[in-house]
């Protein structure tokens, strides 16, 4: 079985390279444009015909927009999201589909890591090495703890930047998405990169997405950039399944006092706001941060704490969430 590097991923980035840049991107109500229609928007502008730029606006937008298509074989996509990095959204991703498992043994989950420039997957997931390549030249996951992944991390170098831009993102995250042998899956867990930018519309665009769930500390200043996460979901008709409130309350080990190091309650607050439930709280505990950084998630390493309970329940209220969204 051949194995898929770096640079034959490179190769077919390269041979497709107006996959993506023929589109147009809708990002929230604005329109940006090819290259090729600049002059022809400056004549625009200066003539003042802005009934005729907004026409042209709404038709470029209708014909560059992709044709959303479901990933063959996976039943439910679920994203994994937060407004900015460092509130222990991967972390929550992988136990969240370890959880799924843990809650029900019959049901097969994959995990996509599409946070292309910070890859984390391989590191909380403990794998290592290139994928293979299928007789149809697809990639085949790796997988640990019964859980397919797939990463730009196993086609790269641990401490390689990925240098690129935008552009060559979107193509690599639609080889991600469109080039890999999932197998049969009732649910793919993404984890999405931080923030509101390419990677989230082009998948967002790209395929059919049963919910989103928000990451976030109960601190303020996360809570700001989670709340423009939901709304920017919101936006592309994405259902926002709840929030999880990471980080929540910190417990000494030796008095047992609690202690809310980032405030307390701050993501029920917004999701009350938002209009939508909070599906669970995850403490800050050392044991959390231990198992993931030894590849081995606290959900398969420690499966009957408090803590992998948390994740557990988390995992549950999503199920019932998306059961409830259908309906």
């Amino acid at each position: 079985m051949a194995h898929f590097n770096y640079c034959k991923f490179m190769h077919i980035l390269k041979c497709v390279p107006q996959s993506i840049d023929s589109r147009v991107a809708c990002t929230l109500g604005r329109v940006q444009l090819p290259p090729v229609y600049c002059k022809h928007l400056i004549r625009l502008k200066t003539s003042g015909a802005t009934d005729r730029l907004q026409e042209k606006q709404k038709q470029h937008m209708a014909r560059g927009l992709p044709k959303q298509k479901p990933i063959a074989g996976v039943k439910r996509v679920i994203v994994v999201a937060s407004g900015k990095g460092g509130v222990g959204k991967s972390t929550t991703a992988v136990n969240l589909a370890l959880g799924l498992i843990a809650n029900d043994p019959t049901v097969s989950v994959g995990l996509l890591d599409a946070d292309v420039y910070g890859p984390s997957v391989p590191k909380l997931m403990n794998l290592k090495g290139n994928p293979e390549l299928t007789d149809n030249n697809l990639m085949r996951p790796l997988v640990n703890f019964g859980v397919p992944c797939m990463s730009m991390g196993f086609l790269v170098e641990d401490v390689a930047p990925i240098v690129w831009r935008g552009l060559m993102v979107m193509s690599a995250i639609e080889k991600l998405l469109r080039q890999v042998d999932w197998g049969r899956l009732d649910y793919l867990v993404i984890d999405m990169p931080p923030g509101t930018g390419d990677v989230q519309l082009s998948i967002t665009q790209n395929i059919p997405i049963a919910g989103a769930v928000i990451v976030s500390t109960p601190q303020d200043i996360a809570l700001l950039d989670a709340r423009r996460g939901a709304e920017m979901f919101r936006k592309v008709n994405v259902p926002v399944l709840g929030l999880v409130q990471n980080m929540s309350v910190f417990q000494c080990p030796k008095c047992n006092h609690q202690t809310h190091i980032f405030g307390a309650d701050g993501a029920r607050e917004l999701a009350h706001t938002l209009g939508v439930e909070v599906l669970g709280d995850i403490p800050l505990h050392l044991n959390i941060r231990e198992t993931s950084d030894r590849g081995r998630p606290v959900v398969v390493s420690s499966p009957d704490s408090p803590e992998a309970e948390s994740y557990k329940k988390v995992a549950a209220a999503v199920v019932r969430r998306l059961e409830d969204s259908s309906s």
